[in-house]
């Protein structure tokens, strides 16, 4: 899994915000790769 990977899935709506954070949380991405998918800051 990676930020591509990730995004690719968000944008099609295969993930939700809740398992991108979990991915940040898993130190998968970072918190400024979360912004750059949802569109929103990581908090």
């Amino acid at each position: 899994m990676n930020f591509e990977t990730i995004k690719k899935n968000f944008d099609r709506g295969l993930w939700s915000k809740v398992m991108v954070k979990i991915a940040v949380k898993k130190g998968v991405i970072t918190r400024e790769q979360y912004a750059a998918i949802t569109g929103e800051a990581y908090c």
